[in-house]
């Protein structure tokens, strides 16, 4: 049995799933609040990428998981996850580099979840059985943080709007 369509499945189906939730619970939400906080709440998921580190542990993933992919793959997601943690210290601090600090992780981060993708579809071409236990990474786990990372490229290259806050804005006295 091909494996390869179920594994395509699964990753389409979680996109599907977080673009549902996406729209009815975030999207709604992001809309609302301030730009910073926005690039938080989007950032904060990152912080979880150490779990990448899972591909280098034998057991938990199989010995015939390519290291190409592997090490690659996992120290990509740590170094994600440490970005994520730099840029919301950044935006928190309301530091003068923070939008370079989100940009710098956005970029990063997405480019690194693509390549993993492309490398384990078309480059080594990873048996998804390898995958073991972490078959969940790329089918559960990737498509939501590649949405996410998609909402915070629309929120860095947008202009801010200035009605877009007039729900929790000040309420200006009338002149007399």
């Amino acid at each position: 049995m091909n494996k390869l369509p179920l594994f395509g499945l699964s990753v389409l189906m979680s996109f599907v799933a977080f673009g549902i939730v996406t729209r009815t619970y975030i999207w709604p939400r992001l809309r609302m609040a301030r730009r910073e906080e926005a690039l938080i709440a989007l950032t904060v998921p990152h912080t979880f990428r150490f779990i990448g580190l899972s591909f280098l542990i034998p057991g938990v993933v199989s010995s015939s998981l390519p290291s190409a992919f592997a090490a690659p793959a996992a120290y990509g997601d740590l170094f994600a996850a440490i970005l994520a943690v730099l840029a919301i210290w950044s935006l928190s601090a309301r530091a003068w580099f923070a939008t370079s600090m989100v940009l710098v992780f956005n970029v990063w981060g997405a480019a690194d979840l693509l390549v993993a993708f492309y490398q384990g579809l078309l480059g080594v071409r990873i048996d998804p059985a390898s995958l073991g236990a972490a078959y969940f990474i790329p089918t559960v786990v990737v498509p939501p943080l590649l949405v996410t990372h998609g909402l915070m490229f629309w929120l860095l290259l947008r202009k801010p709007s200035s009605t877009r806050h007039q729900a929790n804005a000040t309420p200006k006295m009338a002149p007399s």
